[in-house]
C-alpha cells in the first residue's frame, strides 16, 4: 500500500526550505563565495563540461536542474530556445516534455552546424524538436517563430544567443509577448555584469562583453517599460551558482 502524503509534514518541508534558502540568500560570506567561484572557474570554460543525453549542454548544472524545475512547473506547450549550440538544451527541455507528455521544442540558431544537427536528429527525442536557422531577431525568423508559435497557449523562453546588451534587449522585445501570465522568460549570462571590469576584454571569446554591454543591462532596461514581466529570484537564491542572476523573468499580466 502506498503511504499517503501528510499534508502537514508537506507544509513544514517547504516552510523549511524556504526559511534557509531566504537566509542563506542574504548571507555575504555565501554570496561572496559563490561569486568568487563563479569567476574563478569561468577561465576553465567550466560550463562547458557538461553533457545532456551525450550531447554537451553548456549550461552549469545548478542551472540545468533549474530549468528542468522550471519547465515542470510551467508545464508549457512551446518552448522557444534562443541559441543551439551543441543541442543538449535541446534534449534537455524535450526530455523534460517528454516525461509530462505533452509539448514541443523550437530552437533557433544563426549557424546550426551539420554535425550539430545530425546529433540532434539521431536522438529519439526528436519527434519533439524543431529547428530554425537565422538570426534570432530577423523579421523572417519571427515570422515563422509567431507562425509555429500559432496556437500555443503557454509558451515558455530561454534566450542564450548573442549577449550583447542591444541583441538581447531586441531579442526580449519581439519574444515577450509570446509569453502568457504564468509563464517565464530566462535570460541567460546576465552574470557578465558580476565579474571585474574588463575581465572579459582580457579572457573572454566575445571581448565586447563589460559591465555595460551585457544581458543583465538589457533586462532591466526592457523592465523599464514593460510592466508584464518581474524578476522571480527564487530560483537565484536558492542556486547561487547561476549564469541567470536577474534573468528570470516571470510574466505576472
Amino acid at each position: 500500500m502506498v503511504k499517503q502524503k501528510d499534508p502537514k509534514n508537506d507544509v513544514k518541508f517547504e516552510t523549511r526550505n524556504k526559511k534557509f534558502v531566504s537566509s542563506m540568500s542574504k548571507d555575504p560570506n555565501v554570496k561572496k563565495l559563490s561569486e568568487k567561484w563563479l569567476i574563478e572557474c569561468h577561465k576553465y570554460e567550466y560550463s562547458y563540461h557538461f553533457k545532456w543525453l551525450g550531447l554537451p549542454i553548456i549550461q552549469y548544472p545548478q542551472d540545468i536542474l533549474a530549468m528542468q524545475e522550471l519547465i515542470w512547473k510551467v508545464k508549457p506547450d512551446l518552448i522557444i530556445e534562443t541559441g543551439i549550440a551543441r543541442g543538449g538544451s535541446l534534449l534537455l527541455s524535450a526530455s523534460i516534455l517528454e516525461l509530462i507528455g505533452h509539448g514541443s521544442v523550437l530552437g533557433i540558431d544563426v549557424d546550426i552546424r551539420e554535425f550539430n544537427k545530425t546529433n540532434i536528429k539521431r536522438n529519439h527525442l526528436i519527434k519533439r524538436i524543431s529547428m530554425i536557422q537565422g538570426s534570432s531577431i530577423d523579421k523572417k525568423i519571427i515570422n515563422k517563430v509567431k507562425k509555429f508559435a500559432k496556437g500555443k497557449k503557454r509558451i515558455l523562453i530561454f534566450l542564450d544567443s548573442a549577449h550583447t546588451f542591444e541583441h538581447v534587449l531586441e531579442e526580449l522585445k519581439l519574444y515577450s509577448p509570446l509569453v502568457k501570465k504564468g509563464s517565464y522568460i530566462v535570460v541567460f549570462d546576465t552574470l557578465v555584469e558580476n565579474f571585474p571590469i574588463n575581465w572579459f576584454k582580457k579572457h573572454g571569446t566575445d571581448k565586447s562583453l563589460n559591465k555595460i554591454n551585457n544581458p543583465k543591462t538589457s533586462v532591466h532596461e526592457f523592465l523599464k517599460s514593460n510592466k508584464r514581466f518581474k524578476i522571480d529570484k527564487e530560483f537565484q537564491e536558492k542556486l547561487l551558482i547561476t549564469a541567470a542572476p536577474n534573468g528570470f523573468l516571470k510574466c505576472i499580466k
